[in-house]
C-alpha cells in the first residue's frame, strides 16, 4: 500500500486532474490511497471570503464564493461530468449554500473566530476531492470518497490543531482498511480533520502533506508519495539559482531541517509520522511524472559534498534582548522563553552570551505583546527585514574547514546572526532580507561547484 499526495497545483484544474488520474492507474498494484489538497489558490479565496465578511463586506465575500462555484463546476464539466453527474453539482452546490450561511453569520457578528476559518478553509479540500473521486471513477478507477474528519482526530487548537495519535490512527486502520481490501482507491482530503466533538479543524496552512504522513504511518505504507510541481528537492531555489541540482536522495533529518527553514516543498511536520515507522518518502513532480524525484529515507548515502542543499526563509524579524542585572543569574534564559510560550510564538534561530539573547521569529502577530512583557526584565530592540539561510548536510559536524568555506562565501555580507551546534546537520545565518539572494547564490558557488553525481544531477 502506498500513499499519493497531490498538491494544489496538482489538482489546480480538469488538465491536471487528468495527469493525476493517469498516475493513480499506472499504481493500482500498489494499492494507493489518494490525499488531495485543495485547488490551487482556493484557501486562500474562502479566507479572504471570510475576512471580508467579518469586516461587512457581505457582497464582497459573496462574489468571492460565486466566483468558486463557478470555477469548480466548469473543471467538473471539462472531466466529463454531464447531466448524468447531478449528484456532484447537487453536493457543489450545498457546499456553497453551507459557505453562503457562515458568510451571513460573519457579517452579523463582525468577527472572525479560528474555529470559522477552519469551518471555511476546509471546504476546498472537500470540493477537490469530490471532483477528483468522481473523475476517476468516471475514467474506470474505481475510487470512494471519504471524510478525513471521521479519522484525522485533533485537539481544539483551531487552524493549527495536533493530531490525537492513538485515536486517529486507530481510526484510520478502521475506515480506510476496507476501502483497499474491497479493491477501492480511497481518496481523502488533507489538511482538514474534526475534534473529539465532531467540529472541523484544520491542521495548519500546508498540512495536507501531514495529513498522507500520518495515513501512511497508521497503515504501515510501502512508500508516501508527494506529488507537487518541482522535480524534488533542489540544491537551493532554482528562483534564486537557476543552474540548481536535483538532490536524489536525503535523509530524514536533512529534509527536516530543510523545510522548518524554508525550503517549500515540503511541509515542516509531514515527515515526522514517517519517521517514526522509518517509511520512505518520495518527493515527486506530477506535471513530469516520469522524473525520479527526491527519496527522503532513514539514512542516506554517504555524500562527498559536504552541503546537500541550501534553504532560507525572508520576512524574519530578529529580537535582541539584553539585561546586564541577569549577570551570573540563573533563570533568565526560562522567564525569556515562558514569555514566547505564554504566547504561542516559536522561535527559529538563538544566540546566547552571558547577558544578551538574540532570537528570530517570522510569527509577528502577539510580537508587540511579547515586547512589553520582555520589558519587564530587560532592554529589547526588535528589527524586521531579515532573512534566515540555512546550510544543511549531514557532513557538516564531521568536516574540517567548512564554517571556514562559509564565511568565506559571505564574507561582503553582513552576518547579524550565526548557529552551529544545535543540529549536526545544519548551519544558520541571520542576514538582511535583500541579501538573501546574493548570500544563496556565493554558497551555491562554493558548495556546489563539482556534485557527487550518487546525490545530485
Amino acid at each position: 500500500m502506498i500513499v499519493c499526495k497531490f498538491g494544489g497545483t496538482s489538482v489546480q484544474d480538469a488538465a491536471a486532474m487528468e495527469r493525476v488520474a493517469g498516475i493513480v492507474r499506472q499504481r493500482l498494484a500498489e494499492k494507493p490511497v489518494v490525499v488531495t489538497s485543495a485547488m490551487g489558490k482556493t484557501t486562500n479565496s474562502l479566507l479572504q471570503a471570510a475576512r471580508s465578511a467579518a469586516e461587512g463586506k457581505r457582497q464582497e465575500a459573496q462574489d468571492i464564493l460565486d466566483e468558486l462555484r463557478n470555477r469548480h463546476i466548469a473543471e467538473a464539466r471539462l472531466l466529463g461530468m454531464d447531466s448524468a453527474y447531478e449528484e456532484v453539482y447537487a453536493t457543489i452546490d450545498s457546499h456553497f449554500a453551507e459557505m453562503t450561511n457562515i458568510v451571513g453569520g460573519l457579517s452579523t457578528l463582525g468577527e472572525l473566530t479560528p474555529r470559522s476559518m477552519d469551518a471555511m478553509a476546509a471546504y476546498g479540500e472537500r470540493l477537490s476531492t469530490l471532483i477528483l473521486c468522481h473523475g476517476l471513477n468516471l475514467r474506470g478507477i474505481p475510487a470512494e470518497l471519504m471524510d478525513a474528519r471521521q479519522f484525522i482526530i485533533t485537539d481544539d487548537d483551531f487552524t493549527k490543531a495536533a493530531p490525537i495519535f492513538d485515536l486517529t490512527d486507530a481510526a484510520i486502520r478502521e475506515h480506510i482498511m476496507p476501502v483497499l481490501q474491497a479493491g477501492r482507491v480511497p481518496v481523502v482530503q488533507g489538511f482538514i480533520g474534526s475534534n473529539r466533538r465532531g467540529v472541523t479543524t484544520t491542521i495548519g496552512r500546508g498540512g495536507s502533506d501531514y495529513s498522507a504522513s500520518i495515513i501512511g504511518a497508521a497503515l504501515e505504507a510501502f512508500d508516501i508519495q508527494i506529488w507537487t510541481d518541482v522535480d524534488g528537492i533542489m540544491t537551493a531555489d532554482p528562483r534564486l539559482v537557476p543552474e540548481a541540482h536535483r538532490v536524489r536522495v536525503i535523509s530524514f533529518d536533512e529534509a527536516a531541517e530543510l523545510a522548518y527553514f524554508g525550503a517549500r516543498v515540503l511541509h515542516p511536520a509531514t515527515i515526522l509520522p514517517a519517521v517514526r515507522k522509518k517509511i520512505p518518502v518520495h518527493v515527486l513532480n506530477s506535471f513530469r511524472p516520469d522524473q525520479q524525484g527526491t527519496l527522503i529515507t532513514d539514512e542516506a548515502p554517504l555524500c562527498e559534498n559536504p552541503v546537500k542543499s541550501i534553504a532560507c526563509k525572508k520576512g524574519i524579524t530578529t529580537v535582541n534582548i539584553t539585561s546586564t542585572r541577569m549577570l551570573m543569574a540563573h533563570g533568565f534564559l526560562r522567564a525569556i522563553f515562558e514569555i514566547f510560550d505564554r504566547f504561542r510564538v516559536p522561535v527559529d534561530v538563538v544566540t546566547t552570551s552571558e547577558v544578551s539573547v538574540s532570537l528570530t521569529v517570522d510569527d509577528i502577530s502577539h510580537l508587540w505583546d511579547i515586547v512589553t512583557e520582555l520589558r519587564k526584565i530587560a532592554e529589547v530592540n526588535v528589527q524586521g527585514g531579515k532573512a534566515i539561510v540555512c546550510c544543511v548536510g549531514d557532513r557538516l559536524r564531521d568536516t574540517p574547514g567548512v564554517l571556514r568555506l562559509l564565511t568565506d562565501a559571505v564574507q561582503d555580507i553582513n552576518i547579524l546572526m550565526i548557529s552551529q551546534g544545535a543540529s549536526a546537520v545544519n548551519v544558520t545565518f541571520v542576514i538582511d532580507d535583500d541579501q538573501t539572494g546574493r548570500c544563496v547564490r556565493n554558497l551555491h558557488d562554493v558548495f556546489f561547484g563539482k556534485v557527487d553525481p550518487k546525490i545530485f544531477d
